[in-house]
């Protein structure tokens, strides 16, 4: 990964910056998986480019706090990602947290 890419967590949320591709996916897995705890927010706002590598991070995550009977929360999503997941059929295994009208405007 570069410079400014990665994982920082700050509070209960998990920040992601740069892309998630298959050239850096595993890398965010080992990164992150860690970072997991209950209650975390994947805040995904910096994240500038995805393919169908990051629906995958997300599924892996998910499956890991579910397994250990935590609460995750997927914020901020960028839109290819809901793309991806409408087309594989796991939109609705992913905890999206839907935009509020006022941070949609």
């Amino acid at each position: 990964m570069n410079a400014g890419e990665g994982i920082e967590r700050v509070g209960d949320a998990l920040y992601i910056r740069g892309p998630i591709t298959i050239a850096n996916v595993e890398a965010l897995l080992q990164q992150g998986s860690p970072l997991l705890q209950s209650g975390t927010i994947v805040d995904l706002s910096q994240v500038t480019d995805v393919d169908s590598s990051a629906v995958s991070l997300l599924l892996q995550w998910t499956r890991q706090a579910e397994g250990r009977g935590e609460r995750l929360r997927i914020r901020n999503v960028h839109p290819n990602i809901r793309s991806l997941s409408v087309l594989y059929g796991v939109n609705d295994l992913l905890p999206i947290e839907q935009p509020t009208k006022a941070s949609a405007s």
